[in-house]
C-alpha cells in the first residue's frame, strides 16, 4: 500500500466513521476498488484509532464529567452497551475477518443501514407530532433498557457495511431519546469498541510483527493521521445534522449504494 493510498483511505476514514454511513464499509469498498491486497483489519484498526482520538477532543468534556464521577448511571450504560459487541466480536469473529477481506456480505450490509435509518427517522417523527406517544427523554431518563437496546445494534454493527454510528443513533431514536444525547452516547460507545479492537489487532500483530501485516509503517502512520484530522471536523458536522436535520439522506445514499455493490458483487463483477 502506497502513502497516497494510505492518506485518501484516512480521509474517507475520517470523513465516514461519524457520518452514519459505515466507515468499514466504505474502506472494504475503496481497497477492491483500488486493488489493495494486504491484510485488511489491521490497517482498518489503525485508522479507528485516529478517528478514536477525534472522539476524545471533541467530547473530553463528556469524557472528563465521567473520569471525575465513575461511579453514575452514564458510565454503567455505557458498559452495558458495549458488552454485546464483545460477545459478537470474539464468538464471530472469523466471520467478521472474512467479511472484511471479501466484502461478500456489503451490498446488503449497506441495505440494512439504510434501513434502520429510514425507519428511525420515520418512527421518531411520527411519536413526535401524534398524540398520546412516548415524549423525547433526555441522558437523566435513560434506562438500563434503552443501554442494553442501543448494544444489542452496536452488536450487529461489527460487521462492515452496517454502520455502528447509524445503528446506535438509529436505537437512539426507537427508544424516544434526544437526538443530541443519541449521537453523543453512540460517539461515547466508540471509544471502548475501538480499543477493543486494538487490543485484539495489537495481540496479533505482537505475534507476527508489523512487517508481516503486508502494510508498511508510513502508510499506517500517514492513514491514521489523515483520519484523526479529518474525524475532528466530521464529528463537529454530524453532531450539527442529527440535531438539526434528518438523517434520510443518508438512507438514501446507503440504499443506492447498496443496490450499486449488489449488481458489482452477483452480476458485472468489475470490483468483486
Amino acid at each position: 500500500m502506497s502513502i497516497w493510498e494510505a492518506l485518501i483511505l484516512g480521509i474517507v476514514q475520517g470523513a465516514t466513521e461519524f457520518l452514519p454511513v459505515s466507515s468499514s464499509g466504505h474502506l472494504v469498498l475503496l481497497r477492491n476498488i483500488f486493488d489493495i491486497q494486504e491484510p485488511a483489519l489491521h490497517f482498518d484498526t489503525a485508522l479507528h484509532g485516529g478517528t478514536m482520538v477525534a472522539v476524545i477532543i471533541v467530547l473530553r468534556q463528556d469524557i472528563l464529567n465521567i473520569l471525575r464521577r465513575i461511579f453514575q448511571p452514564l458510565t454503567l450504560y455505557v458498559i452495558i452497551a458495549t458488552i454485546p459487541a464483545v460477545i459478537t466480536a470474539l464468538v464471530f469473529r472469523g466471520q467478521i475477518e472474512e467479511a472484511f477481506a471479501t466484502g461478500s456480505f456489503l451490498g446488503f450490509a449497506f441495505l440494512i443501514t439504510a434501513a434502520l435509518l429510514f425507519l428511525s427517522e420515520k418512527l421518531y417523527k411520527k411519536n413526535n407530532v401524534t398524540e398520546n406517544t412516548a415524549p423525547v427523554r433526555f441522558q437523566n431518563k435513560m434506562t438500563f433498557k434503552d443501554a442494553l437496546f442501543i448494544g444489542l445494534f452496536q452488536a450487529v454493527a461489527v460487521f462492515p457495511g452496517i454502520s455502528r454510528s447509524g445503528a446506535t443513533i438509529s436505537a437512539g431514536l426507537f427508544r424516544h431519546l434526544d437526538r443530541d444525547f443519541a449521537a453523543r452516547f453512540s460517539f461515547l460507545l466508540s471509544i471502548p469498541a475501538i480499543l477493543g479492537a486494538l487490543v485484539l489487532q495489537g495481540i496479533d500483530l505482537i505475534g507476527y510483527g508489523m512487517a508481516d501485516s503486508g502494510i508498511g509503517l508510513l502508510p499506517v502512520i500517514a492513514g491514521t493521521l489523515s483520519a484523526c484530522i479529518v474525524g475532528l471536523f466530521s464529528i463537529r458536522l454530524t453532531l450539527k445534522l442529527v440535531r438539526e436535520r434528518s438523517l434520510k439522506c443518508f438512507a438514501f445514499y446507503t440504499g443506492i449504494l447498496g443496490f450499486f455493490v449488489l449488481i458489482d458483487q452477483f452480476g458485472t463483477h468489475i470490483f468483486f
